[in-house]
Protein backbone atom coordinates (compact mmCIF):
# COMPACT_ATOMS: atom_id res chain seq x y z
CA UNK A 1 0.00 0.00 0.00
CA UNK A 2 1.11 3.41 -0.64
CA UNK A 3 2.87 5.56 1.79
CA UNK A 4 0.20 8.31 1.24
CA UNK A 5 -2.61 5.85 1.69
CA UNK A 6 -3.79 7.50 5.18
CA UNK A 7 -7.35 9.31 5.72
CA UNK A 8 -6.51 13.26 6.02
CA UNK A 9 -7.15 14.99 9.42
CA UNK A 10 -11.12 16.22 9.31
CA UNK A 11 -12.40 13.10 7.30
CA UNK A 12 -16.11 12.73 7.73
CA UNK A 13 -16.94 9.57 9.20
CA UNK A 14 -20.41 9.03 9.95
CA UNK A 15 -23.07 7.56 8.99
CA UNK A 16 -26.49 8.40 6.30
CA UNK A 17 -30.37 7.78 6.52
CA UNK A 18 -33.19 9.12 4.49
CA UNK A 19 -36.22 11.21 6.14
CA UNK A 20 -38.96 8.69 4.61
CA UNK A 21 -37.10 5.51 6.02
CA UNK A 22 -36.93 6.72 9.43
CA UNK A 23 -39.02 9.04 10.81
CA UNK A 24 -42.44 7.60 10.44
CA UNK A 25 -45.14 9.99 11.56
CA UNK A 26 -46.17 10.56 7.60
CA UNK A 27 -49.01 13.19 8.48
CA UNK A 28 -47.69 14.91 12.08
CA UNK A 29 -47.31 18.56 12.44
CA UNK A 30 -48.90 19.39 8.73
CA UNK A 31 -47.03 17.04 6.59
CA UNK A 32 -48.15 16.09 3.22
CA UNK A 33 -48.14 12.84 1.25
CA UNK A 34 -45.46 11.60 -0.55
CA UNK A 35 -44.29 9.12 -3.35
CA UNK A 36 -43.16 6.95 -0.65
CA UNK A 37 -46.04 7.17 1.68
CA UNK A 38 -47.96 5.39 -1.74
CA UNK A 39 -44.88 2.72 -2.17
CA UNK A 40 -45.91 -0.13 0.35
CA UNK A 41 -43.46 -2.76 -1.33
CA UNK A 42 -40.55 -0.44 -2.22
CA UNK A 43 -38.74 2.01 -4.82
CA UNK A 44 -39.08 -0.59 -7.72
CA UNK A 45 -42.78 -1.75 -7.24
CA UNK A 46 -45.89 0.31 -8.70
CA UNK A 47 -47.72 3.24 -6.11
CA UNK A 48 -50.75 1.74 -4.32
CA UNK A 49 -52.64 5.25 -4.31
CA UNK A 50 -55.34 3.82 -1.73
CA UNK A 51 -53.10 3.50 0.89
CA UNK A 52 -54.72 -0.21 1.90
CA UNK A 53 -52.26 -2.26 2.75
CA UNK A 54 -49.47 -1.80 5.28
CA UNK A 55 -47.02 0.57 4.90
CA UNK A 56 -44.02 0.13 7.13
CA UNK A 57 -42.49 3.98 5.63
CA UNK A 58 -45.75 5.43 7.31
CA UNK A 59 -44.05 4.06 10.85
CA UNK A 60 -40.66 4.37 10.43
CA UNK A 61 -38.81 3.88 13.72
CA UNK A 62 -40.15 6.91 14.62
CA UNK A 63 -36.87 9.02 14.30
CA UNK A 64 -39.35 11.98 14.42
CA UNK A 65 -39.55 11.51 18.64
CA UNK A 66 -36.55 9.86 19.05
CA UNK A 67 -33.32 11.54 17.20
CA UNK A 68 -32.09 13.33 20.37
CA UNK A 69 -32.00 9.32 21.78
CA UNK A 70 -30.68 8.29 18.32
CA UNK A 71 -28.24 11.18 17.60
CA UNK A 72 -26.51 10.43 21.49
CA UNK A 73 -25.56 6.69 19.86
CA UNK A 74 -24.07 8.35 16.89
CA UNK A 75 -22.01 11.02 18.86
CA UNK A 76 -21.09 7.83 20.92
CA UNK A 77 -19.66 6.14 18.06
CA UNK A 78 -17.81 9.33 17.46
CA UNK A 79 -19.87 10.68 14.15
CA UNK A 80 -18.19 13.24 12.99
CA UNK A 81 -20.79 13.84 10.39
CA UNK A 82 -24.19 12.51 9.96
CA UNK A 83 -26.42 12.92 6.35
CA UNK A 84 -29.93 12.87 6.35
CA UNK A 85 -32.56 14.35 4.21
CA UNK A 86 -35.31 16.91 4.65
CA UNK A 87 -39.17 15.65 3.77
CA UNK A 88 -39.91 17.69 0.88
CA UNK A 89 -43.46 17.17 2.15
CA UNK A 90 -42.89 18.76 5.77
CA UNK A 91 -41.57 21.81 4.25
CA UNK A 92 -44.28 22.21 1.36
CA UNK A 93 -46.98 19.52 2.16
CA UNK A 94 -48.46 19.83 -1.45
CA UNK A 95 -45.27 20.94 -3.50
CA UNK A 96 -46.63 23.91 -4.94
CA UNK A 97 -47.24 26.51 -1.61
CA UNK A 98 -45.61 29.81 -1.87
CA UNK A 99 -45.10 30.07 2.02
CA UNK A 100 -43.18 26.80 3.67
CA UNK A 101 -44.71 24.53 6.80
CA UNK A 102 -43.10 26.20 9.64
CA UNK A 103 -43.37 22.77 11.77
CA UNK A 104 -41.95 21.00 9.45
CA UNK A 105 -38.55 23.72 9.42
CA UNK A 106 -38.68 23.90 13.16
CA UNK A 107 -38.48 19.90 13.43
CA UNK A 108 -35.47 20.30 11.15
CA UNK A 109 -34.21 23.18 12.52
CA UNK A 110 -33.76 20.97 16.05
CA UNK A 111 -32.86 17.81 14.30
CA UNK A 112 -29.61 19.92 13.47
CA UNK A 113 -28.74 21.58 16.79
CA UNK A 114 -28.58 18.54 18.13
CA UNK A 115 -26.17 17.06 15.65
CA UNK A 116 -24.20 20.63 16.60
CA UNK A 117 -24.27 20.30 20.03
CA UNK A 118 -22.97 16.60 19.42
CA UNK A 119 -20.07 18.16 17.23
CA UNK A 120 -21.27 16.23 14.26
CA UNK A 121 -21.71 18.03 10.77
CA UNK A 122 -25.26 17.89 9.39
CA UNK A 123 -25.22 16.82 5.67
CA UNK A 124 -27.97 17.17 4.33
CA UNK A 125 -29.98 15.66 0.45
CA UNK A 126 -32.73 17.79 -0.28
CA UNK A 127 -34.96 15.11 -2.28
CA UNK A 128 -34.26 11.89 -1.24
CA UNK A 129 -36.45 8.97 -2.97
CA UNK A 130 -39.44 11.56 -2.54
CA UNK A 131 -41.45 13.84 -3.50
CA UNK A 132 -44.73 15.53 -2.88
CA UNK A 133 -47.78 13.14 -4.43
CA UNK A 134 -49.56 15.98 -5.22
CA UNK A 135 -47.10 17.37 -7.79
CA UNK A 136 -47.45 13.46 -9.31
CA UNK A 137 -51.16 13.49 -9.22
CA UNK A 138 -51.84 17.35 -10.16
CA UNK A 139 -48.50 17.65 -12.08
CA UNK A 140 -47.31 14.46 -13.87
CA UNK A 141 -44.06 14.61 -11.73
CA UNK A 142 -40.97 15.79 -13.59
CA UNK A 143 -41.40 15.65 -16.60
CA UNK A 144 -43.14 19.29 -16.00
CA UNK A 145 -40.84 21.76 -16.34
CA UNK A 146 -43.43 23.55 -13.54
CA UNK A 147 -41.35 21.71 -10.79
CA UNK A 148 -37.87 23.12 -11.71
CA UNK A 149 -39.85 26.23 -10.06
CA UNK A 150 -41.44 24.65 -6.72
CA UNK A 151 -38.00 22.78 -6.35
CA UNK A 152 -36.11 26.03 -6.52
CA UNK A 153 -38.20 27.50 -3.98
CA UNK A 154 -37.92 24.74 -1.96
CA UNK A 155 -34.06 24.90 -1.87
CA UNK A 156 -34.19 28.32 -1.07
CA UNK A 157 -36.42 28.34 1.41
CA UNK A 158 -34.05 25.04 3.22
CA UNK A 159 -31.13 27.56 2.09
CA UNK A 160 -32.27 30.61 3.92
CA UNK A 161 -32.86 28.86 7.12
CA UNK A 162 -29.61 26.77 7.52
CA UNK A 163 -27.01 28.01 5.97
CA UNK A 164 -25.49 29.32 8.76
CA UNK A 165 -25.16 26.27 10.08
CA UNK A 166 -24.87 23.41 7.36
CA UNK A 167 -22.25 23.38 5.15
CA UNK A 168 -22.79 20.52 2.64
CA UNK A 169 -25.67 19.53 1.00
CA UNK A 170 -26.84 16.97 -2.26
CA UNK A 171 -29.44 18.23 -4.18
CA UNK A 172 -30.78 14.67 -5.39
CA UNK A 173 -30.09 11.54 -4.44
CA UNK A 174 -29.05 8.62 -6.66
CA UNK A 175 -30.47 11.09 -9.55
CA UNK A 176 -29.92 8.36 -12.00
CA UNK A 177 -32.45 6.27 -10.21
CA UNK A 178 -34.68 7.81 -12.86
CA UNK A 179 -34.00 5.63 -15.09
CA UNK A 180 -34.98 2.36 -12.73
CA UNK A 181 -37.54 3.37 -10.69
CA UNK A 182 -39.33 6.17 -12.33
CA UNK A 183 -42.07 6.88 -9.99
CA UNK A 184 -39.67 7.01 -6.85
CA UNK A 185 -36.73 8.98 -9.26
CA UNK A 186 -39.07 11.70 -11.12
CA UNK A 187 -42.72 10.54 -9.89
CA UNK A 188 -43.21 9.08 -13.46
CA UNK A 189 -46.33 7.10 -14.10
CA UNK A 190 -46.89 5.29 -17.18
CA UNK A 191 -50.45 4.20 -18.25
CA UNK A 192 -49.46 1.28 -19.80
CA UNK A 193 -46.34 0.24 -17.80
CA UNK A 194 -43.94 0.61 -19.56
CA UNK A 195 -41.47 3.36 -19.49
CA UNK A 196 -41.39 6.06 -21.52
CA UNK A 197 -37.59 7.09 -22.04
CA UNK A 198 -38.72 10.76 -24.17
CA UNK A 199 -40.22 11.67 -20.32
CA UNK A 200 -37.44 10.11 -18.61
CA UNK A 201 -34.92 12.09 -20.24
CA UNK A 202 -37.06 15.38 -20.12
CA UNK A 203 -37.49 14.68 -16.49
CA UNK A 204 -33.69 14.24 -16.20
CA UNK A 205 -33.02 18.00 -17.84
CA UNK A 206 -35.86 19.18 -15.11
CA UNK A 207 -33.79 17.91 -12.71
CA UNK A 208 -30.69 19.01 -14.14
CA UNK A 209 -31.94 22.35 -14.05
CA UNK A 210 -33.75 22.59 -10.22
CA UNK A 211 -29.98 20.85 -9.54
CA UNK A 212 -28.19 23.87 -10.71
CA UNK A 213 -30.77 26.33 -9.56
CA UNK A 214 -30.32 25.22 -6.33
CA UNK A 215 -26.36 25.31 -6.44
CA UNK A 216 -26.35 28.93 -7.72
CA UNK A 217 -28.96 29.91 -4.87
CA UNK A 218 -26.87 28.37 -2.51
CA UNK A 219 -24.03 29.90 -3.64
CA UNK A 220 -25.86 33.14 -4.05
CA UNK A 221 -26.94 33.27 -0.13
CA UNK A 222 -23.74 31.89 1.43
CA UNK A 223 -20.67 31.03 -0.74
CA UNK A 224 -19.15 29.01 1.61
CA UNK A 225 -21.75 25.98 0.99
CA UNK A 226 -20.65 22.80 -0.38
CA UNK A 227 -22.89 21.84 -2.97
CA UNK A 228 -22.63 18.19 -4.75
CA UNK A 229 -24.81 16.00 -6.74
CA UNK A 230 -25.35 12.04 -5.50
CA UNK A 231 -25.37 9.27 -7.86
CA UNK A 232 -25.82 5.44 -7.73
CA UNK A 233 -22.42 3.85 -8.63
CA UNK A 234 -22.27 1.11 -10.82
CA UNK A 235 -19.32 -0.03 -12.22
CA UNK A 236 -19.31 -2.26 -14.86
CA UNK A 237 -16.89 -4.83 -15.60
CA UNK A 238 -16.52 -6.69 -19.02
CA UNK A 239 -17.53 -10.62 -18.62
CA UNK A 240 -14.77 -12.01 -20.79
CA UNK A 241 -11.59 -9.49 -22.63
CA UNK A 242 -13.99 -9.96 -26.04
CA UNK A 243 -13.65 -6.24 -27.29
CA UNK A 244 -17.51 -6.20 -27.48
CA UNK A 245 -18.01 -7.15 -24.15
CA UNK A 246 -15.67 -4.06 -23.38
CA UNK A 247 -17.94 -1.81 -24.99
CA UNK A 248 -20.86 -3.44 -23.44
CA UNK A 249 -19.69 -2.70 -20.26
CA UNK A 250 -18.43 1.16 -21.37
CA UNK A 251 -22.34 1.59 -22.42
CA UNK A 252 -23.50 0.33 -19.47
CA UNK A 253 -21.23 3.10 -16.98
CA UNK A 254 -22.44 5.66 -19.48
CA UNK A 255 -25.82 5.17 -18.26
CA UNK A 256 -24.98 6.14 -14.72
CA UNK A 257 -21.85 8.55 -15.62
CA UNK A 258 -24.48 10.84 -17.58
CA UNK A 259 -26.04 11.92 -14.49
CA UNK A 260 -22.54 13.09 -12.89
CA UNK A 261 -20.90 14.63 -16.06
CA UNK A 262 -23.66 16.67 -16.52
CA UNK A 263 -24.25 18.44 -12.91
CA UNK A 264 -19.92 17.94 -12.58
CA UNK A 265 -18.92 19.42 -16.21
CA UNK A 266 -22.41 21.53 -17.48
CA UNK A 267 -23.18 20.25 -20.55
CA UNK A 268 -24.34 17.34 -22.35
CA UNK A 269 -22.44 14.75 -23.24
CA UNK A 270 -21.99 13.53 -27.11
CA UNK A 271 -22.72 10.40 -26.14
CA UNK A 272 -26.07 10.95 -24.85
CA UNK A 273 -26.71 13.40 -27.73
CA UNK A 274 -26.19 10.71 -30.00
CA UNK A 275 -28.28 8.40 -28.24
CA UNK A 276 -31.76 10.70 -28.02
CA UNK A 277 -31.05 10.83 -31.72
CA UNK A 278 -31.15 6.87 -32.51
CA UNK A 279 -34.12 6.76 -30.19
CA UNK A 280 -35.91 9.57 -31.32
CA UNK A 281 -35.91 11.30 -28.09
CA UNK A 282 -36.26 14.82 -28.48
CA UNK A 283 -35.40 17.10 -25.34
CA UNK A 284 -37.30 20.57 -25.06
CA UNK A 285 -34.56 23.05 -23.64
CA UNK A 286 -34.95 26.38 -23.39
CA UNK A 287 -33.20 29.57 -23.89
CA UNK A 288 -30.71 30.09 -20.85
CA UNK A 289 -30.92 26.26 -19.70
CA UNK A 290 -27.70 25.50 -20.73
CA UNK A 291 -26.55 28.34 -19.56
CA UNK A 292 -27.73 27.60 -15.81
CA UNK A 293 -25.80 24.08 -16.18
CA UNK A 294 -22.56 25.14 -17.58
CA UNK A 295 -22.31 28.17 -14.92
CA UNK A 296 -23.65 26.48 -11.94
CA UNK A 297 -21.93 23.03 -11.76
CA UNK A 298 -21.57 21.11 -8.37
CA UNK A 299 -18.91 21.37 -5.85
CA UNK A 300 -18.36 17.68 -4.69
CA UNK A 301 -19.56 14.54 -6.67
CA UNK A 302 -21.66 12.12 -3.79
CA UNK A 303 -22.22 8.77 -4.36
CA UNK A 304 -23.33 5.57 -3.07
CA UNK A 305 -21.64 2.24 -3.73
CA UNK A 306 -22.79 -1.42 -2.69
CA UNK A 307 -21.86 -3.50 -5.88
CA UNK A 308 -20.28 -3.93 -9.15
CA UNK A 309 -21.99 -5.43 -12.24
CA UNK A 310 -21.13 -7.31 -15.76
CA UNK A 311 -21.45 -6.94 -19.27
CA UNK A 312 -21.97 -9.36 -21.74
CA UNK A 313 -22.43 -9.86 -25.14
CA UNK A 314 -23.03 -13.55 -24.99
CA UNK A 315 -27.18 -14.84 -24.40
CA UNK A 316 -25.95 -17.92 -21.83
CA UNK A 317 -23.84 -15.01 -19.52
CA UNK A 318 -27.00 -13.02 -19.68
CA UNK A 319 -29.23 -16.00 -18.27
CA UNK A 320 -26.37 -15.83 -15.14
CA UNK A 321 -28.63 -13.16 -13.11
CA UNK A 322 -27.24 -11.50 -9.93
CA UNK A 323 -29.60 -9.30 -7.86
CA UNK A 324 -28.93 -5.42 -7.07
CA UNK A 325 -30.36 -2.34 -5.11
CA UNK A 326 -31.74 -0.37 -8.81
CA UNK A 327 -31.25 -3.31 -11.12
CA UNK A 328 -30.51 -6.86 -11.67
CA UNK A 329 -27.01 -7.77 -13.47
CA UNK A 330 -24.98 -10.76 -14.80
CA UNK A 331 -23.05 -13.32 -12.17
CA UNK A 332 -19.67 -12.67 -11.36
CA UNK A 333 -18.32 -15.79 -10.25
CA UNK A 334 -15.37 -14.03 -8.86
CA UNK A 335 -17.65 -12.31 -5.99
CA UNK A 336 -19.63 -13.47 -3.04
CA UNK A 337 -22.86 -12.17 -2.35
CA UNK A 338 -25.16 -11.06 0.29
CA UNK A 339 -28.18 -12.89 1.31
CA UNK A 340 -30.28 -10.42 -1.32
CA UNK A 341 -28.08 -11.54 -4.18
CA UNK A 342 -26.25 -7.96 -4.33
CA UNK A 343 -22.33 -8.83 -5.76
CA UNK A 344 -19.37 -7.63 -2.80
CA UNK A 345 -16.54 -6.07 -4.16
CA UNK A 346 -14.98 -3.86 -2.42
CA UNK A 347 -11.59 -3.52 -4.59
CA UNK A 348 -14.90 -1.94 -7.33
CA UNK A 349 -14.72 0.74 -4.23
CA UNK A 350 -11.49 1.81 -5.07
CA UNK A 351 -11.97 1.81 -8.97
CA UNK A 352 -15.14 3.89 -8.79
CA UNK A 353 -12.83 6.69 -6.82
CA UNK A 354 -10.80 6.18 -9.38
CA UNK A 355 -12.87 6.21 -12.01
CA UNK A 356 -14.90 9.74 -10.89
CA UNK A 357 -12.00 11.25 -9.57
CA UNK A 358 -10.30 10.89 -12.95
CA UNK A 359 -13.11 11.73 -14.49
CA UNK A 360 -13.91 15.02 -12.58
CA UNK A 361 -11.43 15.96 -10.81
CA UNK A 362 -13.56 16.82 -7.80
CA UNK A 363 -13.51 16.10 -4.11
CA UNK A 364 -15.59 12.67 -4.14
CA UNK A 365 -18.11 12.01 -0.92
CA UNK A 366 -19.17 8.44 -0.35
CA UNK A 367 -22.13 8.77 1.18
CA UNK A 368 -23.95 5.35 1.17
CA UNK A 369 -22.09 1.96 1.77
CA UNK A 370 -23.25 -1.33 3.85
CA UNK A 371 -24.56 -4.37 4.28
CA UNK A 372 -28.25 -5.30 4.50
CA UNK A 373 -28.45 -8.31 6.69
CA UNK A 374 -30.86 -10.41 9.04
CA UNK A 375 -29.48 -10.04 12.50
CA UNK A 376 -30.59 -12.11 15.27
CA UNK A 377 -30.65 -11.08 19.06
CA UNK A 378 -28.57 -13.78 21.16
CA UNK A 379 -30.55 -15.26 24.51
CA UNK A 380 -27.80 -12.69 26.19
CA UNK A 381 -29.27 -9.79 24.19
CA UNK A 382 -26.05 -9.53 21.60
CA UNK A 383 -25.99 -8.76 18.42
CA UNK A 384 -22.99 -10.99 17.18
CA UNK A 385 -22.63 -9.32 13.22
CA UNK A 386 -19.18 -10.00 12.12
CA UNK A 387 -20.71 -10.36 8.61
CA UNK A 388 -21.11 -6.56 8.74
CA UNK A 389 -17.53 -5.53 10.12
CA UNK A 390 -15.87 -8.19 7.92
CA UNK A 391 -17.84 -6.24 5.05
CA UNK A 392 -17.04 -2.39 6.21
CA UNK A 393 -14.00 -3.43 7.19
CA UNK A 394 -13.03 -4.44 3.76
CA UNK A 395 -14.78 -1.51 2.00
CA UNK A 396 -13.12 0.96 4.05
CA UNK A 397 -9.20 -0.68 3.16
CA UNK A 398 -10.07 0.18 -0.53
CA UNK A 399 -10.89 3.64 0.55
CA UNK A 400 -7.56 3.87 2.04
CA UNK A 401 -5.87 2.79 -1.42
CA UNK A 402 -7.79 4.94 -3.21
CA UNK A 403 -6.40 8.10 -1.40
CA UNK A 404 -3.34 6.69 -1.58
CA UNK A 405 -3.88 6.63 -5.29
CA UNK A 406 -3.99 10.05 -5.04
CA UNK A 407 -8.12 10.37 -4.82
CA UNK A 408 -9.06 13.34 -2.89
CA UNK A 409 -12.28 11.73 -1.12
CA UNK A 410 -13.44 14.16 2.17
CA UNK A 411 -16.00 11.57 4.23
CA UNK A 412 -17.82 8.48 4.40
CA UNK A 413 -21.13 7.64 5.64
CA UNK A 414 -22.00 4.52 5.67
CA UNK A 415 -25.78 3.52 4.74
CA UNK A 416 -28.02 3.04 7.76
CA UNK A 417 -25.97 3.59 10.89
CA UNK A 418 -29.44 2.39 12.76
CA UNK A 419 -31.97 -0.17 11.52
CA UNK A 420 -34.33 1.77 9.27
CA UNK A 421 -37.00 0.72 6.15
CA UNK A 422 -35.27 -0.70 3.12
CA UNK A 423 -35.75 1.04 0.25
CA UNK A 424 -35.88 -1.32 -1.98
CA UNK A 425 -37.95 -3.89 -0.50
CA UNK A 426 -39.75 -1.97 2.11
CA UNK A 427 -38.77 -4.17 5.18
CA UNK A 428 -36.98 -3.97 7.94
CA UNK A 429 -35.67 -7.55 7.82
CA UNK A 430 -32.71 -6.33 5.98
CA UNK A 431 -30.69 -4.17 8.36
CA UNK A 432 -28.01 -2.36 8.24
CA UNK A 433 -27.21 -0.87 11.31
CA UNK A 434 -24.43 -0.93 14.16
CA UNK A 435 -27.43 0.12 16.69
CA UNK A 436 -30.69 -2.60 16.40
CA UNK A 437 -34.18 -1.42 16.35
CA UNK A 438 -36.57 -3.94 18.01
CA UNK A 439 -39.08 -4.19 15.32
CA UNK A 440 -40.35 -6.42 12.50
CA UNK A 441 -41.42 -5.65 9.20
CA UNK A 442 -44.99 -5.88 10.40
CA UNK A 443 -44.39 -3.11 12.76
CA UNK A 444 -44.18 -5.09 15.74
CA UNK A 445 -41.57 -4.67 18.79
CA UNK A 446 -40.97 -2.54 21.65
CA UNK A 447 -38.53 -0.41 18.96
CA UNK A 448 -35.78 -0.71 21.54
CA UNK A 449 -32.12 0.51 20.39
CA UNK A 450 -29.27 -2.25 21.14
CA UNK A 451 -25.89 -1.80 20.37
CA UNK A 452 -24.75 -4.36 17.68
CA UNK A 453 -20.98 -5.74 17.39
CA UNK A 454 -20.25 -3.90 14.55
CA UNK A 455 -20.97 -0.66 16.86
CA UNK A 456 -17.88 -0.52 18.95
CA UNK A 457 -15.96 -1.61 16.17
CA UNK A 458 -17.01 1.62 13.89
CA UNK A 459 -16.35 3.93 17.22
CA UNK A 460 -12.70 2.14 16.65
CA UNK A 461 -12.61 3.10 13.52
CA UNK A 462 -13.64 6.46 14.18
CA UNK A 463 -11.44 7.21 16.88
CA UNK A 464 -8.13 6.21 14.87
CA UNK A 465 -9.21 7.95 11.94
CA UNK A 466 -9.30 4.90 9.76
CA UNK A 467 -6.07 3.30 10.87
CA UNK A 468 -7.90 0.15 13.37
CA UNK A 469 -9.62 -1.48 10.97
Amino acid sequence: MSKLAKFPEGFLWGGAVAANQLEGNFQADGKGLSTADVSPNGIMSPPDYSMKDYNLYHEGIDFYNTYKEDIALFAEMGFKAFRFSIAWTRIFPNGDELHPNEKGLAFYENVIDELLKNDIEPVITISHYEMPLHLVREYGGWKNRTLVEFYERYAKTLFERYHEKVKYWMTFNEINVLLHAPFTGGGLVFEDGNKNEQDIYQAAHHQFLGSALAVKAGHEINPDLQIGCMIASMITYPYTSKPEDMFAATQQDRKTLFFSDVQSRGYYPSYMKNYWIENGIEIEIEDGDLEILREHTVDYIGFSYYMSFVASTDPEHMKQQASGNLLAGIKNPYLKASEWGWQIDPVGLRTVCNQLYDRYEKPLFIVENGLGAVDNVEEDGTIQDDYRIDYLRAHIAEMKKAIGDGVDLIGYTSWGPIDLVSASTAELKKRYGFIYVDRDSEGKGSNKRLKKKSFDWYKNVIGSNGEKL
